[in-house]
């Protein structure tokens, strides 16, 4: 079974720093996400942007999130601007050859 992948990217509307130290107050809430396997946290403060990508054990758990009050706010927050979300399947057979961390998570 393919494990969905979700990419949210963003402009940030505020400095980098400010950013950061809203992630640091989130980092608890999100690794208690249902389902969510694990959470890359991304940021490139040079253009401004950041986002994430998540690995989550089913689409069930990922729509779940996607539809839940925490992704509400991050598609809604004034301070993340331009926000897109995509949804991935991984390709565990190349992914895992390229030691991807997907294996150790199923």
């Amino acid at each position: 079974m393919s494990q969905p992948l979700l990419q949210v990217n963003f402009t940030l509307g505020v400095p980098a720093a400010d950013y950061a130290q809203m992630c640091a107050g989130l980092a608890d809430t999100f690794a208690a996400v249902p389902g969510l396997r694990w959470k890359t946290w991304i940021l490139n403060e040079q253009q401004n942007e950041a986002g994430g990508i998540y690995l989550f054990e089913s689409e069930a758990a990922l729509q779940d999130y996607l539809n839940g009050p925490l992704a509400a706010q991050f598609k809604t927050h004034p301070a993340l601007l331009n926000v897109s979300v995509k949804v991935f399947t991984v390709m565990e057979d190349v992914s895992t050859i390229t030691r991807a961390p997907i294996a150790a998570a199923v």
